[in-house]
This record gives structure tokens, sequence and C-alpha cells, in this order.
């Protein structure tokens, strides 16, 4: 088994999870998570089993996905969503969908750093280098998303 091979196997869920909370969206994040991946290898070769760079590449893929949805609605190509098939729907839990459904009204911001921190990959100092901000604003930022997020949470 190759390391790249065992890198992706070790990640994949991770960086799956951090998309799901981006895009809110189970399919297109499965999507995205391949082709973070993939876009890794093929640019990077075996030297990118590096945890930082597939969630750079993985953020940059939602926000490509993002710009585009915007530009099909704004043309009216938009499909109409077809409902999940039964089993999917059971699966689904409320409160997941809850928990999606505030996340996705925070700013996109505070959405990306609650991702971030969720898959427990990170630490602050790191989630400051991916985003370009000094630790004490990380913590600062997330405290403040938090709150957000709570007061969504409890209807207020």
């Amino acid at each position: 088994m190759d390391d790249y091979g065992h890198f992706y196997r070790e990640n994949r869920e991770r960086v799956f999870a951090y998309l799901l909370r981006l895009t809110g969206d189970v399919q297109l994040s499965r999507d995205l998570t391949q082709e973070s991946f993939t876009r890794c290898l093929s640019r990077y070769g075996r030297n990118g089993n590096n945890r930082a760079l597939v969630y750079t590449i993985a953020r940059n893929a939602a926000m490509d996905a993002a710009r585009k949805r915007r530009e099909e609605r704004l043309n009216g190509d938009e499909e109409i969503a077809s409902p999940g098939d039964p089993e999917s729907q059971v699966i689904e839990k409320q409160s997941f969908d809850h928990m999606l459904a505030a996340i996705a009204k925070l700013n996109p911001t505070d959405r990306e750093l609650i991702a971030l921190l969720a898959t427990e990959t990170f630490s602050y100092r790191e989630i400051g280098k991916l985003l370009k901000i000094s630790e004490a604003n990380v913590k600062v930022r997330v405290h403040r998303a938090r709150m957000r997020l709570k007061t969504i949470l409890d209807g207020k």
C-alpha cells in the first residue's frame, strides 16, 4: 500500500465532514472530497501528503462550487432538486439537519471556522495559518461564531 493511499484513507472522512459543514450538501461534499484528493495527487504527486494542502484545495473547490451555483441561479439554470430516496431520508436525522441549517445561517467566515474546528484536525495556530490570521484572532472569532451558532440554535 502506498503512502498516498494511506493518507487518503486516514483523512477522507474528516475532509468530507469539513466540506459538508461548508456546503450543507451530502452529494456535493462527496464529490468535492474526491475532487480535492485527486487535484492534490495530480498537482503535487506523492509529495501532496499534507493535510493543510488538502484542506486548502477542498476549501477552494467548495468556493468554486458555490460560485458556480450562484451563476446558475442568476442564469436560471438551476435544476429542481429531487427528493432523496426513502432510505437516505431515514438515515438523515432531524438534529443533523437542524445543525446544518443553523451552520448555513452563519456568515461564510464563521461557517468555515466552525467547520475547521469540527474536523478536530487542526490546532488554532494551524487554522490561523490556513486563514492567514493570528492564533489569537482565531480564538476570538471561534468564540463569537459559537455564540452566534448557539443563538441560532436557540431560535433567538
